[in-house]
């Protein structure tokens, strides 16, 4: 539970600092709108065609009388656009993040700077990145396809199905969008993406506080354009605090100092005692400190 509060407070975090850069805000609300009108034209479509397509995909119910046939092809259609409406939340922050590759990592770069410490950038053209966040986009969408598909055919249990299923349904979106969202700070780390899934997977009730709430944000009617540059705000904020690294030495460390960042909601402090708990609960203690490689 005390990492399922600290994401819900990093996300908090990421929108009370974007307040306070009215600036910042606006800059990076720029490619959200972008992305949320060509999502609202594709929704729109998939609404007006939904009857259709669960005509066409259950046709062994074509003989069947009232009020069978109408319960299975509306509750078909609900299926259909409820699932439409997950992927939309899931792939909206991959495309936005496409969209605004240069925009967000500006605002990160920002929110680091303002933390006290940026560490540099890979040395990288923009291009080149656009097709590393294109490229993890893509792996981490079929990382979480099989779980779409389960939700999908599990909402046909009775009363399960529209209730629990839902529920782990929404809880499986926001751990994969905290990974999506957490994706710039670590494309800057030089983090590949299978290391992310396994950082945030050692912390899932971090990535699940901080994911979950976002899902349900962005489902109200353009709520994701406001809530997109602080959502990749607190993301930043996040990741400095679970990724091991160094700060910078300051002033009484000594020549050659190194200082290690703490991984974990506190975001500072040596590593425990032998013997002593892990800190951040949950899901076992926190992964080993990542080297990154020479490449993405």
């Amino acid at each position: 539970m005390r990492d399922l509060a600290a994401g819900m407070r990093y996300l908090a975090r990421g929108q009370r600092w974007v307040a306070g850069h009215g600036r910042w805000w606006g800059f990076g609300m720029i490619p959200a709108l972008i992305a949320l009108v060509l999502y609202g034209a594709a929704l729109t479509v998939l609404a007006l065609f939904a009857g259709d397509l669960a005509a066409w995909a259950t046709p062994f119910a074509d003989g069947w009388g009232a009020p069978w046939q109408g319960l299975l092809r509306g509750l078909f259609v609900a299926l259909l656009v409820a699932g439409g409406l997950m992927l939309s939340v899931l792939t909206f922050t991959a495309v936005t993040l496409l969209i605004g590759d240069p925009f967000y990592e500006s605002l990160s770069e920002r929110v680091e700077e303002s933390e006290g410490h940026c560490p540099s950038a890979p040395d990288r053209s923009l291009w080149r990145e656009i097709w590393i966040a294109l490229r993890d986009s893509v792996h981490v969408l079929l990382r979480a396809a099989p779980f779409g598909i389960a939700v999908f055919v599990l909402g046909f249990l009775p009363f399960v199905g529209q209730t629990v299923v839902p529920a782990v349904g929404f809880c499986v979106s926001g751990f994969f969008l905290a990974v999506e969202l957490t994706s710039v700070a670590m494309q800057r780390r030089d983090i590949p993406v299978r290391e992310r899934l396994r950082l945030l997977g050692g912390r899932k009730a971090l990535a699940v506080g901080f994911g979950t709430p976002v899902v349900l944000l962005f489902l109200i009617p353009f709520a994701a354009v406001f809530l997109m540059p602080g959502a990749v705000a607190g993301a930043t904020l996040l990741v400095r605090d679970l990724v091991p690294g160094e700060r910078e030495p300051e002033a009484g460390d000594g020549p050659g100092a190194e200082v290690p960042v703490g991984a974990g909601p506190a975001g500072a402090g040596a590593p425990p005692a032998a013997g002593a708990p892990a800190a951040g609960g949950g899901f076992g203690p926190p992964p080993a400190p990542f080297t990154p490689g020479p490449g993405a």
